[in-house]
């Protein structure tokens, strides 16, 4: 039995058709990314979940769905704008109900901004604003998800604190909510802002860690390159995450496609996950 970790992927359906045979050989996880484009959820979005369905017959892997986020924030001080966020969360999970989705990835509300002025309010009520905030918006949403069996993971996108979305987790106390980490924005957030190295991320997620975006990048962009393009430390980066139980789902998340089956020789020829 092979000990090495199995890679999933990232990728829309029309991707799906080119790399079905690597999803499906071995149920690799998948995320599926259609339902997070701008437009897709007020369009007729079941002819592709129709597809997706097809395409995956037969298939016993984790299914998930990347869940919608441009524009939005899950902690908005306008009340009008919480509604909608929740109602395009409710969305996405009406998406992740009907293909049998098992997990949804939403955005941190947490920026490098958050982390040099939330300490500006000496009772720590900056802090929890966004955590009232980010309740007010996904409280129903939690709840929905709990009813379904959609775990939310909550990934890094300018957080420099590797702590604080964990502790946001935790306040939902739901195994409906959970933390995300994608590797690039760790390593953005190191090379450019000073934050830890991308294996202290994952270290201080621990075990509510369930899903990670797998790029590589250099420490400047979010480049979503192929697995050793860049100079993520790899090694590092699964040493920690063999320290967990959680077995989170890993995601090659990459700009191009054609990258995902050459990052899986990479980390398979360097001995980390196949």
């Amino acid at each position: 039995m092979n000990a090495l970790p199995l890679l999933g992927a990232a990728m829309a359906v029309s991707e799906l058709e080119t790399l079905q045979d690597f999803i499906l050989s071995e149920n690799r996880d998948l995320e599926l990314q259609d339902f997070c484009v701008t437009g897709a959820l007020d369009a007729d979005w079941k002819p592709t979940a129709d597809h997706a369905r097809s395409l995956l017959a037969g298939y016993t892997g984790r299914l998930g769905i990347h869940g919608p986020f441009w524009g939005l924030t899950v902690a908005s001080a306008d009340a009008e704008i919480r509604k909608v966020v929740t109602r395009r969360m409710l969305q996405g999970l009406e998406v992740c109900e009907y293909l049998g989705a098992t997990q949804m990835v939403i955005h941190s509300p947490y920026s490098t901004w958050d982390y040099n002025n939330l300490d500006n309010a000496p009772d720590g009520s900056a802090y929890q604003m966004i955590l009232d905030y980010t309740h007010q918006t996904l409280d129903a949403t939690v709840k929905r998800a709990e009813e379904i069996g959609v775990t939310m993971v909550v990934e890094n996108i300018a957080d420099k604190d590797p702590d604080i979305r964990r502790i946001l987790v935790e306040t939902f106390a739901s195994k409906a909510m959970a933390v995300s980490i994608d590797t690039g924005h760790a390593h953005y957030a190191h090379g450019s802002t000073g934050a830890p190295p991308v294996d202290y991320y994952v270290r201080r997620a621990g075990n509510t860690l369930q899903h990670i975006h797998l790029q590589d990048a250099d420490g400047y962009a979010d480049r979503h390159w192929s697995i050793g393009e860049g100079n993520i430390c790899w090694h590092g980066v699964f040493r920690a995450l063999g320290e967990l139980t959680s077995q989170p789902r890993l995601i090659l998340e990459l700009r191009d496609k054609s990258g995902i089956l050459p990052s899986a020789k990479w980390l398979e020829e360097n001995g980390l996950a196949r």
